[in-house]
């Protein structure tokens, strides 16, 4: 499980950094959030051996995007959402490895 806030506003970024991530560690799951546009923005990518066991990451992002006040979600293997207090980014990522 790897979770990180990273410094780039730019969501595009985000999504390639995630899958990047997700292909470099074989077998895992990445939780990423940024602020956008003074919003927090999440990503969740989930390898395909996981997402075999049972790990979701739409379940993953509707939970811990709640905690910044928003919601989102996707498929199993990615998901994305978006919040509304920016201040919250930090808890909502601590809370991944609780979910998992």
């Amino acid at each position: 499980v790897l979770t990180a806030r990273i410094s780039s506003d730019n969501q595009t970024v985000l999504r390639e950094m995630a899958d990047f991530l997700r292909d470099k560690l074989g077998s895992g799951i990445v939780v990423l959030g940024a602020i956008s546009a003074d919003r927090p923005v999440f990503i969740a990518t989930v390898t395909s051996d996981l997402v075999a066991k049972g790990y979701n990451a739409g379940d993953i992002i509707k939970k811990i995007s709640t905690v910044a006040g928003g919601g989102g979600g996707g498929k199993a293997n990615m998901a994305q959402a978006g919040g509304k207090d920016k201040n919250k980014l930090d808890e909502a990522l601590r809370l991944v490895k609780s979910l998992i």
